[in-house]
C-alpha cells in the first residue's frame, strides 16, 4: 500500500435545534505523498491545511450536514481548489451553516478515487438522513463518521435523526462488514466492527 491515513483534531462547537455543546472533531486525510482526500471540515482551516502539506486534495467528504463536519469546508474548498461533496439527504442541514455556499452531491457505492486506491461511499441514514461512511477497502478501513463509535450508535434525539435507521444501517450496511475491519470515527477513538458488532442487541435494548 503507498497510500497513508493522516489524522487532525479539531475543537468547536456542534449546534442544532437552538442547543451548543463543546466537540472535538476527527478529521481524516488519504492519499499518498502527492494527492489527498479530506474527510469532514471541522471548525478550523488551518489545521487541515498544515496537514494536506501542499499535496493535491482530489475532494473534500463530507459524512453528514451537521454544522461541526462542515464549518471550514467552503473556505477549504476555495483556498484548495478542490469540490465539497455531501450526500443531498442532508441538503437542509447544509443550508442551515452555509446558505450561500453549494457543494457537489454524491450517492451510494459511488467510488472516489485518490492515490492508486478507491474509497466507497456508503450511505448510512440515521444520524441524519444523508450520513454517510467510506469505506477503504484495500486497507480494510470505515471512516465511520457520526454512524458508529465505539460503544454504540450516533445520537439520534435530535431534528432529521432516526434511531431504528440508523441500527438498521449498521447492521446492514457496516456489520456485514469484515470483523477485522477498523472504524475511524468523527469523534473519538477509533474501534473494529468486531469489537462492536456483538453489542448490537444491547444497543437496540437500550434504545435512543
Amino acid at each position: 500500500m503507498t497510500f497513508r491515513i493522516d489524522h487532525v483534531v479539531t475543537s468547536g462547537k456542534f449546534e442544532l435545534d437552538g442547543g451548543s455543546w463543546d466537540v472535538d472533531n476527527n478529521i481524516w486525510l488519504v492519499g499518498d505523498d502527492h494527492e489527498v482526500v479530506i474527510i469532514d471540515a471541522a471548525h478550523s482551516a488551518e489545521p487541515i491545511i498544515e496537514a494536506v502539506a501542499g499535496r493535491t486534495v482530489r475532494a473534500i467528504v463530507a459524512t453528514h450536514g451537521h454544522n461541526d463536519h462542515i464549518t471550514v469546508a467552503p473556505e477549504l474548498s476555495e483556498r484548495l481548489d478542490a469540490p465539497v461533496l455531501l450526500h443531498p439527504g442532508d441538503d437542509m442541514l447544509w443550508r442551515e451553516t452555509h446558505p450561500d455556499a453549494a457543494h457537489g452531491d454524491i450517492e451510494d457505492r459511488q467510488r472516489i478515487p485518490v492515490a492508486g486506491t478507491e474509497l466507497v461511499l456508503i450511505n448510512t441514514p440515521g444520524h441524519s438522513p444523508g450520513s454517510c461512511c467510506l469505506y477503504l477497502p484495500e486497507a480494510a478501513v470505515l471512516f465511520s463518521g457520526d454512524t458508529l463509535f465505539s460503544g454504540g450508535p450516533g445520537a439520534t434525539g435530535r431534528s432529521f435523526s432516526s434511531f431504528p435507521t440508523i441500527i438498521e444501517s449498521i447492521r446492514e450496511r457496516i456489520f456485514t462488514l469484515d470483523p477485522g475491519t477498523e472504524v475511524r470515527t468523527g469523534h473519538g477513538d477509533s474501534t473494529s466492527v468486531g469489537v462492536e458488532a456483538p453489542h448490537l442487541e444491547e444497543w437496540i435494548a437500550r434504545g435512543s
